[in-house]
C-alpha cells in the first residue's frame, strides 16, 4: 500500500475547511474573547483558513454598540495576536463582527438574536453554519441552553449545522459534570458538542500520536518492558494575580488542571493505537486509558499516592512573593491544593507496574510544562570501569510549552583517551526545524469544531470517568476523618520535600527542568 492509499496518512493530510458560518459568543466581553477567541480568528483569517462570510456576534450583558465592540477588540489584538496586527486586515476582519446585549435568562434576547442571525442569512443570499461558544461562567451554561433550545437555535436551517463548544470547567465533580452533560445532551446531540481544551491544541500534545505511532524507533519500546517511569510536569511561576484567588480558592490545582488538561496528556502518552483517526476511535482508546487508572480509594491510599501543597512565602525570579494563604480572595485559613503530585498506575497489559508521576504547582521557579519519558537502564556491565554520569537513563522530554519541541537523552564517550560519558541531547524545536511559529491552540481548535473534527475535544464519557477518578481523592481530602496532610514549600522552590520523597520511595527523582 502506498502512502497516499493509506487512510492514516490520508486524514493528516486533510485539511479542515469550512463552508460560511456564524459564531455566537456568550460572554463576549470577557476576558477569554480579548486574549484569546478574536486573535485566534484573526490568525486564521491572516492565514487564509477564515470560512467566507465569517461573522462574530458577541453576546454579553453589558450595553456597547458594534463600534465600541470592535475598538476593544482591536486593543486586545494588538496585544495578543501571534501575527501581526496590521489595519488593513482588521478593518475588513472586523467588519463581521458584531455586539447582541441580552441577559443570559432574557426569552426576548434571544428571539432578536435570531432575528439578527436570519438577517445575516438573508444579505449572505444562503443560510450559515452556526457556532455558539459558552464563554461565560459556568453556571450559565445551563440557562443559555434552555434558551436556545426554546427558540429552536440548537437546530441548524437549510440543511446547515448548528453545534456548541463548552469552554473548561466543566463541572466542578461528578455530579455536576453529569448535571452539564445532561443539560447539553437535551440541547445538542453528541456528535454536535465540542468540550474544549486548549492543551490539547498545541502543536506538541497533537504530535506525540505520531511520534509514537509513526516511528519504528518508538512504538515497539512504549511499554512496560523498556520504560521505567513516566513523568508530566506543569510549572507555573504565577500566583494568584488578576483576582485570580477568587476562584481558585474554590477550585485548586488538582480540579484545575489534573483532571482536564494534564489527563488529557496522560491518555495521549498511555493510549493503545487507533483502529484510524477518526475522533471516535481517537477518544474511545483515550477514554479507556482513564478507565484503567488503578482507583485511589480512601484517605490511607491517597495519602500514600497523592501530595497536596500550598506555597508559602518566598522569592520567583527576585521578586518577594506572599504565601498562598496571604493571596488576594483566599480565605486566611484555606484548605485547597495551590501544588499536588501524584503517583498513578494504568492497570493495562502494556504499562503494568509503570509509574507515572504528575505535578502542578504556583510559585515555582519557571513557567513550563513537559512529559518525560524514562527508558529502563541497559546492564552497565561493559562500561564497569568506565566513569558514567549522574544521570545515566535515556529519556525522551516531550515539551509542550514553551519552546514546544522534543529532546531525546542519550549517552556518549567524550573526547579522550579515558572511557568516560556524558549525557548529550538530540533536539527538535518546532520554531528552528519548519521556520515558523506553531499556531495558537484555540486556532487549530476553533477551525476543528467548524469542520466538524472532534478529535481533539472531550467526550461525555471522557470528562465523567476522569472525574470520577478526581472525586475519590477530593473526598478524601475533605470529608474524611483523618484527612491525609497539606503539605508547605517556600515560593521559588520545585515543591514540598514530601513529593521528593513519593519518588525516592521507588528510586526516582523528578526530572530538572
Amino acid at each position: 500500500m502506498s502512502d497516499l492509499e493509506n487512510p492514516f496518512q490520508e486524514t493528516l493530510l486533510q485539511r479542515h475547511r469550512a463552508d460560511p458560518c456564524t459564531v455566537v459568543i456568550f460572554g463576549a466581553t470577557g476576558d477569554l474573547t480579548n486574549r484569546k477567541l478574536i486573535p485566534a480568528f484573526y490568525n486564521v483569517a491572516a492565514c487564509g483558513d477564515l470560512p467566507p462570510q465569517f461573522k462574530v456576534i458577541g453576546f454579553a450583558r453589558r450595553d456597547k454598540t458594534d463600534e465600541v465592540f470592535r475598538k476593544e477588540l482591536e486593543e486586545g489584538n494588538r496585544k495578543n495576536s501571534r501575527q501581526p496586527h496590521t489595519d488593513e486586515l482588521w478593518a475588513s476582519f472586523s467588519q463581521g463582527i458584531h455586539y447582541h446585549r441580552s441577559e443570559f435568562e432574557d426569552p426576548a434576547g434571544y428571539v432578536k438574536l435570531k432575528l439578527l442571525l436570519d438577517q445575516f442569512d438573508k444579505e449572505r443570499g444562503t443560510p450559515a453554519n452556526r457556532l455558539f461558544y459558552l464563554a461565560s461562567a459556568p453556571e450559565a451554561f445551563k440557562p443559555i441552553l434552555e434558551m436556545l433550545r426554546a427558540t429552536g437555535l440548537n437546530h441548524g436551517v437549510g440543511g446547515r449545522w448548528a453545534r456548541v463548544v463548552c469552554e473548561k470547567p466543566f463541572g466542578k465533580d461528578l455530579a455536576t459534570a453529569r448535571g452539564l452533560n445532561q443539560a447539553v445532551a437535551e440541547t445538542f446531540e453528541e456528535k454536535d458538542t465540542y468540550r474544549i481544551d486548549h492543551y490539547l491544541g498545541k502543536e506538541t500534545a497533537q504530535n506525540i500520536m505520531v511520534l509514537r505511532f509513526a516511528n519504528a524507533l518508538f512504538e515497539p519500546n512504549w511499554n512496560s518492558k523498556y520504560i521505567d517511569n513516566v513523568q508530566i510536569t506543569c510549572a507555573e511561576n504565577l500566583g494568584m494575580e488578576g483576582g485570580r484567588g477568587g476562584y481558585y480558592d474554590t477550585a485548586g490545582a488538582l480540579r484545575d488542571m489534573v483532571q482536564n488538561h494534564l489527563f488529557q496528556l496522560l491518555s495521549l502518552v498511555a493510549m493503545e493505537p487507533p483502529t484510524d483517526l477518526s475522533a471516535d476511535s481517537v477518544r474511545d482508546e483515550k477514554v479507556k486509558v482513564i478507565r484503567a487508572l488503578r482507583p485511589l480509594v480512601g484517605p490511607e491510599a491517597v495519602g500514600a499516592n497523592v501530595i497536596r501543597a500550598q506555597y508559602t512565602a518566598g522569592s520567583v525570579d527576585g521578586v518577594s512573593r506572599v504565601g498562598y494563604r496571604q493571596e488576594d480572595r483566599v480565605n486566611p485559613e484555606s484548605q485547597t491544593e495551590a501544588y499536588v503530585a501524584l503517583r498513578l498506575y494504568i492497570d493495562t497489559w502494556r504499562w503494568q507496574g509503570v509509574p507515572f508521576y504528575i505535578r502542578v504547582g504556583k510559585q515555582l521557579p519557571k513557567k513550563a510544562t513537559e512529559i518525560s519519558v524514562h527508558f529502563k537502564k541497559p546492564p552497565q556491565v561493559p562500561f564497569a570501569t568506565g566513569r558514567l554520569p549522574g544521570s545515566s537513563e535515556n529519556t525522551l522530554v516531550i515539551r509542550i510549552q514553551p519552546d514546544e519541541g522534543i529532546a531525546l537523552r542519550i549517552l556518549a564517550k567524550q573526547p579522550g583517551q579515558a572511557l568516560s560519558m556524558q549525557q548529550v541531547k538530540m533536539d527538535f524545536r518546532y520554531s528552528s526545524s519548519f521556520g515558523k511559529a506553531s499556531p495558537e491552540a484555540y486556532e487549530r481548535l476553533l477551525l476543528d469544531a467548524m469542520a466538524g473534527d472532534a478529535t481533539l475535544f472531550a467526550r461525555r464519557d471522557e470528562v465523567e470517568n476522569a472525574w470520577k477518578f478526581i472525586d475519590e481523592i477530593e473526598h478524601a481530602w475533605h470529608q474524611s476523618a483523618a484527612p491525609p496532610p497539606m503539605c508547605e514549600y517556600p515560593a521559588g522552590s520545585w515543591g514540598p520535600k514530601e513529593a521528593d520523597d513519593l519518588l525516592r520511595q521507588d528510586g526516582h527523582e523528578w526530572r530538572l527542568l
